[in-house]
């Protein structure tokens, strides 16, 4: 720095030195500061001070310069914030389908399209349908979102299902409903149909409380009560998605129970079995029957024909039990007086006697209305009966009978009574006990061999009018034209002919028409 202001101020006083006037000395006395040189020392200051201040002011405007540049960075930034829009891309099972602003959009359809899909099926409960639908945030500057647009497209897309209860009995799927108060509900409504199925055919049996018939007997039944209807299988109901259009009322569903499908059903004419009995039991028409049987005639139906029937086959079992009670008019004993006046085989009536009236109860087990088994539950006298008096000559006859019998099996139960029973007519009384059968009172075997329907079977005049039948025997221990009396073994129960499990039918004639048999027997 000393060089260069050295060499500035010889160069300023050379200057100086030739601007000077002639003939005058430039050289001032010693001590004495020469005014010349004052001058030239204000002016090289300056000079240098001027040159500083232009170096201030060039450095003062770069730093504005840096300064502004910085604002304008800043003030683009805060507009560049100021002007980025959040959105959300809304995505069906990850494919994207568009963008919404807020994801309370999204939120309001769901909760209008549950609206609208319950207001569709008011009796289902729906469910939207949202799986696999997302949103992701992102941010853009001065972003155009469609909400509409995208809201309109998912709009759409959007299912919905009902909650929904598969049922099921056994291991057939009957139908879907909506909970399970709809199954509760047709389980009552199946129970209560066969109440008042039950109910109806009690009214009707009351209604006619006692009939007499041309054969000499007569009867009334009376229902006393139901005494239970249950349901045998077990109705399990398993949730699942369903579709609201196939969902069953508890009245839809009950009528699946008590219906079911058409289906074939191999059916065995059973004794007293007429065409219009068998219409009536499974409510279908003659017509059917005779529709899918070519060749059945009504009056060439025999025990054990096997008739097709379509009729429908219910899912579930429902087992009624009825307790009823019939009354039978009983027969008077015969009590009879010998004379030797009389030849034997001549006889006199002296009191004709009188009938008497005893009460029988029943249980009747039913499955689906179908009688499935009769329970003789005891019986009662109501009025007693007063004898017969016939004054008979000495000389026996052999064979001959006294009007009086005793049951053909020992501890006999009556699992089946006499008369119309159910829509057909059983000629007889079925009965189990002892295998033992015995004969009712003396008598000829008019007949030992086998009969349609019967089975193996005797026959038994007792030559005063009166005639026995005994059916269904597994054995035969007396042959045709024997003679025997009351109480002899005559064969063992069975199974043969048109039967269902061991029993022993027996049947009572007098004159050739029929009698019921609990009439006679004490």
């Amino acid at each position: 720095m000393k060089s260069l202001k050295g060499k500035e101020e010889a160069e300023l006083t050379s200057k100086h030195a030739s601007k000077a006037k002639p003939g005058k000395q430039a050289q001032s006395p010693a001590g004495e500061q020469d005014p010349q040189g004052s001058k030239w020392y204000t002016i090289t200051v300056d000079h240098l001070r001027q040159g500083k201040n232009k170096v201030r002011t060039r450095l003062m405007l770069v730093i504005g310069s840096v300064a502004v540049a910085g604002g304008l960075v800043l003030a683009g930034n805060h507009y560049v914030t100021a002007n980025t829009v959040p959105y959300y891309v809304v995505s069906v099972k990850g494919q994207a389908i568009g963008s919404i602003l807020n994801k309370s959009e999204l939120e309001q359809l769901f909760q209008q399209k549950r609206a609208a899909y319950q207001k569709k099926y008011p009796d289902a409960s729906m469910v939207l349908n949202t799986n696999g639908i997302t949103t992701t945030e992102e941010k853009a500057f001065k972003a155009q979102i469609d909400s509409q647009s995208t809201l309109k497209q998912l709009d759409k897309m959007l299912t919905a299902y009902a909650k929904g209860v598969e049922v099921t009995v056994g291991d057939t799927k009957i139908g879907v409903v909506k909970d399970q108060a709809t199954i509760d509900s047709a389980l009552k409504i199946v129970q209560k149909t066969y109440t008042q199925k039950a109910e109806a055919a009690a009214a009707n049996m009351n209604k006619s409380s006692v009939k007499k018939l041309a054969q000499s007997y007569a009867y009334s039944k009376k229902v006393n009560k139901l005494e239970s209807v249950k349901i045998n299988q077990k109705v399990a109901a398993n949730q699942i998605k369903a579709n609201p259009q196939k969902l069953l009322s508890s009245k839809e569903l009950a009528k699946v129970m008590l219906t079911g499908v058409e289906a074939p059903l191999k059916y065995n004419v059973r004794e007293g079995d007429t065409i219009s009995s068998i219409a009536s039991s499974y409510d279908i028409s003659q017509k059917e029957i005779f529709e899918h049987n070519p060749g059945i005639k009504e009056t060439s139906l025999q025990i054990g024909d096997e008739l097709t029937l379509t009729v429908p086959q219910p899912p579930i079992t429902v087992t009624t039990v009825e307790d009823y009670s019939e009354q039978v008019v009983t027969e008077p004993d015969v009590e009879i007086r010998k004379s030797d006046n009389m030849r034997a085989g001549e006889s006199k009536v002296i009191s004709g006697g009188s009938q008497g009236l005893k009460r029988i109860d029943y249980r009747v087990v039913k499955e689906n209305g179908q009688v499935l088994r009769e329970e003789w539950v005891g019986q009662e006298v109501v009025k007693e009966s007063s004898p017969k008096i016939i004054v008979k000559g000495t000389k026996v006859v052999v064979g001959e009978g006294s009007g009086n019998f005793i049951w053909p099996v020992s501890g006999a139960t009556v699992t089946s009574p006499f008369g119309q029973r159910w829509g057909r007519m059983h000629k007889g009384i079925d009965m189990v006990g002892s295998s033992s059968v015995m004969a009712a009172d003396d008598g000829f075997v008019t007949f030992a061999g086998t009969m349609t329907g019967y089975g193996n079977a005797i026959i038994i005049d007792h030559r005063n009018g009166y005639q026995t039948l005994y059916g269904h025997l597994s054995q035969i221990d007396v042959s045709s034209g024997t003679v025997v009396e009351k109480g002899q073994h005559i064969g063992v129960m069975g199974n043969t002919g048109h039967s269902f499990g061991t029993h022993l039918h027996f049947e009572v004639h007098s004159g050739g028409a029929l009698q019921n048999p609990l009439s006679y027997l004490r």
